[in-house]
């Protein structure tokens, strides 16, 4: 087994709130894949609006969020904005960077600015 790890826990500054007003803050990201960023491409939101792929994409690669039992995309729209910047730098992270950065934060603390550039 190789020493690759592809799941990443995190905890949400603020958190998302489901329709019955429950708070979850915690949750797992899993390393994206080639199909994660190529299927929303062939979207009709995603050729109305470029930027509504981001959203696609995060529903994809967040597979636990607190008890919500499936994340989709209106979970993703439905994050408060510190959320959804946090998952968009956790997701540039742990699929361009060093994730090892991921050590040393304190859960649900923003990332430091040098660590989220794609590059």
């Amino acid at each position: 087994m190789s020493g690759l790890q592809t799941e990443y826990p995190f905890t949400l500054p603020k958190g998302f709130v489901d329709d019955n007003g429950t708070l979850h803050r915690t949750g797992v990201m899993r390393l994206a894949c080639a199909r994660d960023e190529i299927e929303p491409l062939r979207d009709g939101r995603v050729k109305e609006n470029d930027a509504y792929a981001t959203v696609i994409v995060l529903s994809r690669v967040v597979t636990e969020l607190g008890t919500v039992q499936r994340v989709t995309t209106k979970t993703i729209e439905s994050l408060f904005v510190s959320d959804f910047g946090y998952l968009q730098d956790l997701y540039r992270i742990i699929n361009f960077q060093d994730p090892s950065i991921l050590d040393a934060l304190e859960p649900g603390t923003p990332f430091p600015t040098a660590s989220v550039g794609v590059g």
